[in-house]
């Protein structure tokens, strides 16, 4: 191919993709104003929402009430809080969450990385906008599961008060 022929390529190129007929995508299920809503709304509600850890504890032991951990199903069988069901944020539907959890005012107790010191192996940290409490609270809430509590300490894993469970559980 010379210089002319790629000149003339290079020029009609841009001309033939203009002139395609284009196909109409339809509408992506997105909808963020809807989550900045609800997100606001969260923001409010949340706030009396976020227990220290005696209160957690005490509220695990309450009939009904369980600890969900939605971190990654590896990092759950690494090692979780003893007691705790797992689904991952990611497979959260209203299916999936509600074949885990029938009853959405079943008390909801969330805790994530970031509330575990000492344990980067288990419990990385992530930064502070990215814990995983934060979409998993917006999320549970948007899904009617209003009953839900949020473990506000950040514990040292040589807590005593913690037990937990999974491979790397001791």
């Amino acid at each position: 191919m010379n210089i002319n022929q790629i000149i003339v390529l290079t020029l009609l190129t841009p001309l033939l993709m203009f002139s395609q007929k284009k196909e109409k995508l339809q509408k992506s299920k997105v909808d963020f104003e809807s989550f900045l809503e609800i997100s606001e709304e969260v923001l409010e509600y949340r706030q009396f929402r976020l227990i220290p850890l005696d209160q957690f504890l005490d509220f695990s032991e309450e009939s009904g009430t369980i600890i969900l951990d939605t971190r990654s199903e590896a990092a759950y069988n690494q090692k979780h809080l003893k007691g705790a069901v797992h689904l991952n944020f990611s497979d959260f539907t209203e299916k999936k969450l509600s074949k885990l959890i029938p009853d959405k005012t079943t008390k909801i107790l969330i805790y994530c990385n970031n509330n575990i010191g000492g344990d980067t192996l288990n419990f990385p940290t992530k930064i502070l906008p990215m814990a995983l409490n934060i979409p998993t609270f917006i999320n549970l809430y948007g899904y009617g599961y209003k009953n839900v509590y949020e473990l506000a300490s950040l514990v040292p894993i040589q807590d005593k008060r913690l037990e937990f469970a999974g491979t790397e559980a001791e």
